[in-house]
Formats: C-alpha cells, sequence, structure tokens
C-alpha cells in the first residue's frame, strides 16, 4: 500500500474549494478527492450535526450508509462526544459499533469543531484490519482542520 502525501491532498482539497460558499458541494469535493486519493477504502464522508447531539449522514463516496448517530454510539459518535479523532484498527473490537457496512474493518473518525461546538464528523472506513496509520489519523487531521474554515454558516 503506498503511502498518502496529505500535503499535496490537503492542496487539493484548498484548490477545489477556493472560491465555492456552498458547504455541501464543498464536502461532496472533499469526499470524493479523498476517496479516490486513499488505497483501500470503501467510504468516505461527512456526518453533520443537525439536531443537539445527534449527526445525520451528509455527503459522501460509498455504499449506503446509517442516517443518524447520536453522539457517543459507534466510533463516529464516539469521535462527536470526545471531541478527539478516533483510530480503530478492528471495528469489530470496538464497544459499541455500529455496523453500518458488513464490509467495513478499520475506521478513522475526525470531529469537526467550529465556535466550540462540534457540527459533524469527517469519517474514513477500510475493508481491512488495521488500514489506517498514525500518520493517516494525523494527515486526515489536518484535512478536518482544513473543512473547518469552509463557509458553515448556511
Amino acid at each position: 500500500m503506498q503511502t498518502t502525501n496529505y500535503d499535496l491532498l490537503l492542496e487539493q482539497a484548498r484548490a477545489i474549494t477556493a472560491g465555492e460558499p456552498d458547504l455541501i458541494a464543498n464536502l461532496s469535493n472533499i469526499s470524493a478527492l479523498v476517496y479516490d486519493a486513499l488505497d483501500d477504502v470503501n467510504w468516505v464522508g461527512f456526518y453533520l450535526t443537525r439536531e443537539p447531539e445527534t449527526l445525520v449522514l451528509g455527503p459522501f463516496q460509498g455504499k449506503v450508509a446509517c442516517l443518524r448517530i447520536a453522539f457517543g454510539r459507534g466510533v463516529c459518535g464516539a469521535a462527536a462526544a470526545t471531541r478527539e479523532t478516533q483510530r480503530i484498527e478492528d471495528v469489530h473490537a470496538f464497544a459499541d459499533h455500529i455496523a453500518c457496512d458488513a464490509a467495513s474493518n478499520s475506521e478513522v473518525v475526525v470531529p469537526l469543531i467550529i465556535n466550540n461546538e462540534v457540527v459533524g464528523v469527517f469519517d474514513l472506513d477500510s475493508p481491512s484490519i488495521a488500514r489506517f496509520s498514525e500518520a493517516d489519523a494525523e494527515g486526515l487531521t489536518r484535512i478536518g482542520r482544513f473543512i473547518e474554515q469552509l463557509n458553515w454558516s448556511q
């Protein structure tokens, strides 16, 4: 498996969102960009906080997904509740894992926080156990920090 150049990926994310104020359009393109750039992933996308303590499915690439996830439930909910990136080598060993896609075996979820509020999460799944390294989690967290700078006022 090749190493992902997260500096380049971040520059590409900046380029495809430059001058575009629409959040959904930008999140859609970022999910497509990352899905295409990373090897061995089967889902890349966003869950957005649309109700208190509830994540709702947003733009993504991959198979049909869970629609709503409560803060604290599963890996996405854990990222939202703890406000920390979650890197899970084997989701089946994760307490309270939500199996939206039975083919997913490892996951990284980056919380997106603006003005001290969790506005959503950036979620990536892989069919391989231990697909995501610490370097992947760090690189994806950096992309998450960029995503927080997009126009969320809509």
